[in-house]
């Protein structure tokens, strides 16, 4: 059970961090919330990069959650002839 939770919790973190490198790809600096890294008064520009790095975020939120999906006791190997 505690297997699944962890790959329930990190899928919706991966879901979560791929929706904030959209936002930060359409969204221009001067209207991100002031809160968020990257907000700066004026600037029309997007973050790229931080955008860059919440995609590689959920990434690897994704990968460790198949990772962890697979079976424990390596009844999906192939046999061995």
């Amino acid at each position: 059970m505690k297997n699944k939770t962890t790959v329930i919790v990190s899928i919706v973190f991966g879901i979560l961090f791929l929706a904030l490198a959209f936002y930060y790809w359409m969204t221009p600096a001067d209207l991100l919330p002031h809160f968020m890294p990257g907000y700066a008064p004026g600037l029309a520009t997007v973050h790229f990069k931080h955008g860059l790095g919440a995609f590689i975020l959920a990434a690897a939120a994704f990968i460790f959650a198949w990772f962890k999906s697979g079976a424990k006791d390596g009844t999906n190997l192939p046999k061995e002839d």
